[in-house]
């Protein structure tokens, strides 16, 4: 069963925004009464059935909800900002996994460059968000923040119930230790540093407001697998993997 993005539900029925009514007609060659699944504004999925009207519009009659499923840890990746194309696959692999939230950070190391005036690069990270999100069944797709500059970027991860930080130079505190420590953490922030590594600068500013150093074992790992593990550690001790 195919699934769409949708207006907001009106008496059982949903209006299909425009883009996906073009993928679902002329792309998909769906028809009048094909089963389809309705994703709402809200992150509610539905069972629907699609209902051509003689207007350009398309809508979607709402027959039963579904599960959103939605992890139930709210996980947000500061991903320092990568080389090439890298952060078009994080961003489809942590809407997979069920990661809240994206916040590409320029941190000392950084090569790449990204700033909030590259509004295409954001908008195609979102777009691969919501594709991600319909093929995996998630009412909710990734949210891509804006680039963040390292001073911004810390002080929204102080917010955070729980920040983790991989890095290499760390030893014997892992993923599952920090659960054991906090199990019942509900927020959760990750750092995970560009192709060059985190700066210990960095690593003494976030653990000075309480983040806590973790190894991901014995290998380093690239950026872009560091910041998938991490996401899939995270759902499988505090999430519903």
């Amino acid at each position: 069963m195919h699934s769409f993005f949708v207006d907001a539900p009106l008496d059982g029925r949903a209006r299909m925004l425009p883009e996906e009514a073009r993928h679902a007609l002329k792309v998909l060659r769906l028809r009048q009464g094909d089963e389809v699944c309705a994703l709402d504004p809200a992150g509610g999925r539905w069972q629907g059935v699609l209902e051509l009207s003689d207007g350009a519009e398309t809508w979607v009659r709402l027959v039963a909800p579904l599960s959103a499923n939605q992890a139930p840890v709210s996980l947000t990746v500061y991903q320092g900002i990568p080389k090439s194309d890298k952060l078009d696959w994080v961003v489809q692999k942590l809407t997979e996994l069920g990661a809240a939230a994206l916040v590409p950070v320029r941190m000392d190391r950084c090569v790449a460059r990204m700033d909030r005036s590259d509004g295409g690069k954001r908008e195609r990270l979102e777009r691969i968000a919501r594709e991600a999100a319909k093929q995996c069944g998630r009412g909710l797709p990734l949210r891509v923040a804006p680039p963040m500059a390292w001073p911004e970027a810390l002080e929204a991860m102080a917010r955070h119930d729980l920040l983790l930080i991989p890095w290499e130079e760390a030893s014997g505190f892992r993923m599952k230790d920090a659960h054991g420590c906090f199990p019942d953490a509900g927020d959760i922030g990750v750092v995970i540093g560009p192709e060059g590594g985190i700066a210990p600068k960095e690593v003494a500013a976030m653990t000075a407001i309480g983040g806590r150093t973790i190894t991901l074992g014995p290998r380093i790992l690239r950026t872009e697998t560091a910041a998938v593990v991490s996401a899939a550690l995270t759902m499988q001790l505090w999430g519903d993997l």
